[in-house]
């Protein structure tokens, strides 16, 4: 396998979680009586451009179906961030009624309704069917596409470019990294802004995040890899900023090379940063899977000790992430009984790999486990305060990344 950015050919494993389902997968009861379909699991980093991506099995048609169960509008916190941000790049790039705006993966329209709300144009570009509906519902526009270089083309032939594209936790998700951003360049007026948002893997790697590896997931950004495909495309990073979620992520500023702004102080700091933590270094990748051990190995040893002594344990949100550490960690429904989740969407479905059945967050209350699990560790504050019931009987809480923690 070669580099998906620069066409390395790819010698070093950073990760390697063994073979897993994709983690959006859920199933049904029927589901259950049919075979599987596993993926490997493993990462790979290019020592030329640093890129950390995925090893090619899935196809995003195999992992973005027309029934995908995520729906970005289910956590308040994630609402929260979105009309934050609205509010700010709105003001900050003095958008109105003339200009035009496109969300790429634009989920469920969690973002864009507020730009709906306030009389901006836009557009979202959504290739999953059930979210997108629910989008087209609220009166948000939706092209049902995968975005790249020939939706683009599309786009400008029909007389549009954007003032501002959008990409929140998309970028780490395309399978043809190149192709997507040199759409973004084909797509971006003259003069406009491109704001995307990931993970950073910086903080993956200070935090142990290896949970936040999955099939969806094909690249593992840093703002050195991410300068480079910009630069290759015609872009530019202009400005970035440190946000929270998702355990600490990137927000980058693009525009076009030529564009006359001055690159903000904060590009030079954090690819500074990254240089110090040990993101041009082999040996700091090649440390990486001992400390995702160590987190499996602790959660294991804990569940384990818990069903030996009778106690129930539960778990809440059935997000990706904690598809992958049940399945890294080989756990099953004899050692977490269930997991609790909003989304009616996952609702009387089983996680994929370990088939804990998903149920709604009443079961909390009528089966009172001892210990409940928070898998999307992210929003664990959110969790505690809408479950603080818990505590009545005496069950407590667990987080397991980046270490265990019972509270």
């Amino acid at each position: 396998m070669n580099c998906r950015h620069c066409n390395t050919p790819l010698k070093h494993v950073f990760l390697d979680l063994g073979f897993a389902p994709p983690s959006n997968a859920y199933l049904s009861a029927a589901d259950l009586q049919a075979p599987e379909q596993y993926f490997p699991l493993k990462l790979f980093v290019c020592d030329q451009c640093w890129l950390v991506q995925t090893e090619d099995y899935s196809r995003s048609d195999e992992l973005f179906t027309k029934d995908y169960a995520y729906f970005s509008s289910v956590s308040t916190t994630w609402l929260a961030h979105a009309r934050a941000y609205v509010e700010m790049i709105t003001t900050r790039l003095g958008l109105g009624a003339d200009s035009f705006v496109i969300e790429v993966a634009s989920n469920d329209g969690y973002l864009l309704k507020n730009f709906v709300a306030s009389g901006v144009p836009c557009l979202g570009v959504e290739p999953t069917d059930s979210t997108a509906a629910v989008a087209e519902a609220a009166g948000i526009p939706v092209a049902r596409e995968f975005f790249g270089q020939d939706f683009a083309g599309k786009l400008v032939k029909s007389g549009r470019q954007a003032d501002l594209i959008i990409g929140n936790n998309v970028y780490a998700h395309v399978p043809d990294i190149n192709d997507f951003t040199a759409g973004m360049k084909t797509a971006l007026k003259p003069g406009g802004t491109i704001t995307l948002e990931f993970p950073h893997l910086m903080s993956l790697m200070r935090l142990n995040q290896f949970d936040t590896v999955y099939h969806e997931h094909y690249s593992y950004l840093s703002l050195q890899s991410v300068k480079a495909i910009f630069a290759r495309a015609g872009l530019r990073v202009c400005d970035v900023e440190q946000i929270t979620t998702h355990g600490g992520s990137l927000r980058v500023y693009g525009c076009h090379s030529d564009d006359a702004r001055i690159d903000g102080a904060a590009v030079a700091r954090i690819l500074a940063e990254e240089i110090a933590s040990g993101l041009q270094d082999l040996a700091t990748y090649q440390r990486f899977q001992r400390e995702a051990d160590k987190v499996k190995n602790n959660l294991l040893a804990f569940l384990i000790e818990a069903n030996l002594a009778g106690k129930m344990v539960a778990a809440y949100g059935a997000a990706a992430k904690g598809n992958t550490l049940m399945n890294y960690a080989g756990v099953k429904p004899d050692l977490v009984s269930f997991v609790c989740d909003a989304a009616a969407s996952k609702q009387d479905k089983f996680m994929p790999g370990s088939h804990i059945p998903i149920l709604a967050p009443k079961e909390l209350r009528e089966r009172k486990p001892d210990y409940v699990v928070i898998l999307p560790w992210n929003i664990a504050d959110e969790v505690v305060k809408a479950n603080e019931f818990v505590r009545e009987w005496g069950g407590k809480f667990v987080a397991a990344v980046p270490a265990l923690r019972i509270f």
